[in-house]
């Protein structure tokens, strides 16, 4: 399953996905995994999740964060919840060019029964169609 949380820039969409990672430590079985460029927030993260800054890992492009998630998960299988913070800037892509990537979290969600969490900087209403449908 796929949850979006958008809109426009400075709204609070980081604030509520770490708070979303936060609150799911207490009920996940499995393992929480936060994906962002930054480290300016892992100390508001939970000591329970795995903060990962691609940054550290050179990732460049949506082909090369497709592949890293894909990697994370073949590495974990308990995960059951992912967090990525700003997929399009990670990507350096416009959300409305990134379809390959959602169908991709799509599938690996299903496939693996885990729930995948994104921030998207985007009016709602202008989100592109392959991302609404998760809102």
């Amino acid at each position: 399953m796929i949850n979006i949380i958008g809109g426009p820039k400075g709204t609070g969409k980081t604030k509520m996905i770490i708070d979303s990672a936060n609150a799911s430590v207490a009920t996940a079985s499995g393992n929480v995994v936060f994906v962002t460029d930054t480290n300016r927030y892992m100390y508001e993260l939970n000591r329970n999740v795995k903060v990962i800054n691609v940054k550290d890992y050179k990732i460049a492009g949506e082909e090369a964060l497709c592949g890293f998630i894909r990697g994370i998960i073949a590495g974990n299988r308990d995960i059951e919840n992912i967090y990525i913070d700003g997929c399009a800037r990670i990507a350096g892509k416009d959300l409305s060019e990134m379809a390959a990537f959602f169908y991709m979290l799509d599938k690996v969600s299903e496939d693996c029964n885990m729930k995948i969490t994104l921030t998207c900087s985007s009016e709602l209403s202008e989100l592109p169609p392959f991302v609404a449908k998760y809102l």
